[in-house]
């Protein structure tokens, strides 16, 4: 890869107008489409969709009608006080656990789920490994009419039960995925493979900003949402931009979708925060920008988590819905550019930061977020006085299997401050 500025300079102009990614659906040296020949019918199709339907104004028109009638948009933004002063900052938080569903997860799902249906889809599949984008592809489905099959590691059946049991009640079938690891990248695995089989009838409703293209575009513009709001929320009600934004990282689409608004604002600095689960070797993490090397998963070539001998490995986190051994290529292109920082957080650092939030907000973030919470809350220490906003991209109901096997003392909270 070129690690000429001028070039990197060029290629976050091109982000920013729109060029990228570009025809063959790349962001710079990242992105494209590997995916098996019996796709390419399925994929070009998308593809047309994408541009020819999805800028449409009949389909936004419907697309935000759902968002404010359905979804609930636009989100609130809120201050948290209490934590800033704890911080020594000026904190606020995008409210994408106010969604319906739960998380930001449901902005994708009904805008997919509508593509679908004007594609003249019969069926969807999804992913998922939290449960929240099975859950918003099952309530997608439902409201559409469409059905829907969701395929889920069995590691992640066990660990998020809720949202198992919200996807069959919203009509979806779960399949239990026993293969590989039993998480999302044998859920996704199991998901290519239905969509191989019937790629005519078949709608493949992914739930981050990976994939091959259009997927990591399709999934980017229906998450933009977020920082469109965010950004005209700051001004509203602070009269000024935040000078830092932070967002946890998995496959990346909550990121993406907070970050894009503000690529051009070159004096907020933002800031992705990943995985850092138990250690630093592999298996140990999901740090896929900060640990990984470059290399080809799940239909497109970006920033990966493998050993010498070229074998993904298994990842770890607390949280299911980081626990990626992929990201998105439009993250990968950022950090090569250095318009996103990407740094860790660990288990134990996330778990404190949620319980500082429960504690001092009255609101109880989601794991994922909460890797958030730990990076800003870190950087504020070492930058006093500044205005963070930090993407809460979900509520924390369907992690309190998890959590209940964490007391608060172990998550280093003094339930005396």
């Amino acid at each position: 890869m070129h690690e000429d500025a001028n070039d990197h300079e060029a290629l976050l102009e091109a982000l920013i107008d729109g060029s990228l990614p570009d025809e063959r659906g790349r962001f710079g040296p990242f992105g494209g489409q590997y995916v098996p020949e019996t796709l390419m019918t399925a994929v070009n199709r998308l593809s047309e969709g994408v541009r020819d339907v999805l800028p449409s104004a009949a389909f936004q028109q419907r697309l935000e009608a759902e968002l404010k009638s359905w979804v609930g948009r636009p989100t609130a933004l809120t201050a948290a006080p209490r934590l800033g002063e704890r911080w020594g900052a000026d904190v606020w938080f995008k409210r994408e656990d106010l969604a319906h569903t739960g998380a930001h997860k449901i902005n994708n799902g009904i805008g997919q789920a509508l593509l679908a249906q004007a594609l003249g889809a019969k069926r969807v599949v999804a992913e998922t490994g939290a449960g929240q984008h099975g859950v918003a592809a099952a309530a997608a489905c439902a409201r559409l009419g469409l059905p829907c099959v969701v395929y889920m590691g069995e590691v992640d059946v066990e660990r998020q039960a809720p949202n198992v049991d919200r996807m069959r009640r919203l009509g979806a079938s779960v399949i239990s995925v026993t293969s590989g690891d039993r998480t999302l990248r044998s859920a996704i695995d199991e998901a290519i493979r239905d969509w191989v089989s019937d790629p005519e009838g078949t709608y493949y409703l992914i739930g981050s900003a990976i994939g091959p293209h259009p997927y990591p575009l399709l999934v980017r513009e229906l998450q933009a949402v977020i920082g469109r709001e965010a950004r005209a929320q700051m001004l509203e009600k602070g009269g000024k931009l935040p000078d830092a934004v932070f967002a946890c990282v998995g496959g990346g689409s909550n990121a993406i979708g907070i970050f894009h608004a503000f690529l051009a604002d070159r004096d907020v600095a933002l800031f992705g925060i990943e995985a850092g689960g138990c250690g630093s070797a592999l298996g140990q993490h999901s740090a896929t920008i900060a640990a990984g090397r470059p290399g080809v998963l799940h239909g497109n070539y970006s920033m990966l988590l493998y050993d010498d001998d070229g074998q993904i490995q298994e990842t770890h986190s607390v949280s299911a819905g980081l626990d990626y051994p992929g990201v998105g290529p439009e993250h990968s292109l950022l950090k090569l550019v250095g318009r996103v920082d990407y740094e860790t957080a660990s288990d134990a650092e996330a778990l404190a930061a949620l319980d500082e939030c429960c504690e001092a907000e009255g609101i109880l973030p989601a794991l994922e977020s909460a890797h958030a919470l730990a990076g800003a809350k870190r950087w504020a220490d070492k930058n006093p006085g500044r205005r963070i906003l930090i993407g809460m991209s979900g509520r924390g109901d369907k992690d309190m299997p998890i959590l209940s096997r964490f007391p608060r003392s172990e998550a280093g909270v003094d339930v005396a401050a």
